[in-house]
């Protein structure tokens, strides 16, 4: 018997039961179509938390003053400065991009005919590229404001509408701090939502470091940012900056210096043990449908049992037979298998055609998925094949 013949014969047999072949390669299309989406979910979370924890700042450091230890009451020279922030930008220089402090105090405003608490904080032109930034009107910060000290401010745009009714209408707008007049320069936000959890709040106002000094009793950075030319160096960078902190303030003091090193680890690992699970759960939805095409398949050679008789008697190989009821079996799987593939990468497009979210499609995981596909056919049909192959032709024929 030819390859070809076989072909034509499966094709035959699964055109005589047309449901059951529908419903034995359901299991295919099921499982096949998991696979792909578990890999697309996979790297569709990934790139997203990485996004999220990237889009704070690439590269970053930050260090802050934890305590003077149990024993030594804390003092205002344990605080880092703005000369320590200097400090860093010209021993780093060839490591860093740039480094930059930032102040906080809260202050009253009229809001809405209402006197409400505001964040000021106190920062410099640095601060928009290390944090991230995104200016929505108007323009940030820059070396004049800080070196002059220019009664300018910036709005977070929630501050704006609250105040203005939008980003546009608070620009030139004069506000009031600490009794004197600002004008306001631009809106801004984080590129990134952080929810509060950064220095950044709801009703937040920027203004130039130099200028809020005169109105904080004591000079405190907190954080400072230390941002990395590349990220093989955020590590000995890091270190590097606790020596500096350390070594310019007396014995005892404790800083924090930390990189988003760890929260990048965490989320490749979540993201890993998600695409696992996942994965398993794909496996064991391909296992059974191999099962039931194992099952579809023993329930085949046992109805046709005298056909198979009958070929055998007029000449047809154990060999020939086998082949035919395995190729039936890769057939069923194959083509579950394809639609599968069609369904797994068409739910993912038809998102993208109406969101704006973009979820890739991995061609390894076409392939993989392929493969598996032919995988099944093969392990789980050879056992109805090789029954079907070693039945005695005397005794196939007396089957009714």
């Amino acid at each position: 018997m030819f390859l070809g013949e076989s072909f034509r014969f499966s094709l035959q047999a699964l055109r005589a039961n047309p449901v059951r072949s529908f419903l034995t390669g359901l299991g295919m299309v099921i499982g096949t179509a998991s696979v792909i989406l578990v890999v697309t979910i996979s790297l569709t979370s990934r790139d997203y938390i990485l996004e999220q924890v990237e889009g704070i700042g690439s590269n970053i450091i930050f260090a802050y003053y934890v305590t003077a230890g149990p024993s030594t009451p804390a003092a205002n020279a344990d605080y880092i400065k703005m000369a320590d922030v200097q400090a860093i930008r010209e021993d780093l220089a060839p490591q860093i991009v740039a480094a930059t402090g930032v102040m906080s105090d809260f202050d009253s405003m009229l809001i809405a005919g209402k006197e409400q608490d505001v964040k000021v904080l106190g920062t410099d032109e640095y601060y928009q590229p290390v944090r991230n930034i995104v200016v929505s009107a108007g323009r940030f910060l820059d070396a004049s404001d800080v070196a002059m000290r220019m009664k300018v401010a910036m709005l977070t745009d929630k501050l704006a509408n609250r105040m203005f009714g939008s980003p546009e209408g608070a620009i030139n707008q004069v506000i009031k701090l600490y009794g004197m007049q600002f004008t306001v320069i631009g809106t801004f936000h984080e590129k990134v939502e952080t929810f509060g959890q950064s220095e950044v709040e709801r009703d937040t106002i920027l203004i130039p470091i130099t200028v809020l000094r005169y109105f904080t009793p004591v000079e405190r950075i907190d954080p400072m940012y230390v941002q990395v030319r590349s990220p093989q160096e955020v590590d000995s960078v890091a270190a590097r900056v606790q020596e500096i902190l350390q070594s310019r303030h007396r014995p005892g003091a404790r800083y924090h210096v930390e990189t988003l090193t760890a929260i990048l680890n965490a989320a490749k690992n979540i993201s890993l043990i998600l695409s696992l699970v996942l994965i398993l759960v794909s496996a064991v939805t391909l296992i059974i449908s191999g099962i039931g095409i194992m099952n579809i398949m023993l329930v085949t050679v046992t109805e046709r049992t005298r056909e198979i008789g009958v070929r055998l008697a007029v000449g047809a190989s154990p060999r020939e037979i086998e082949i035919q009821f395995l190729t039936e079996a890769m057939m069923v799987s194959l083509i579950g298998g394809i639609i599968g593939i069609l369904v797994g990468v068409a739910l993912p497009l038809s998102v993208q055609l109406f969101t704006d979210i973009r979820i890739p499609v991995s061609p390894v995981a076409i392939v993989v998925a392929f493969g598996v596909s032919c995988a099944v056919g093969l392990i789980f049909g050879s056992l109805p094949a090789n029954r079907a192959a070693h039945l005695s032709p005397t005794e196939a024929l007396r089957y009714e």
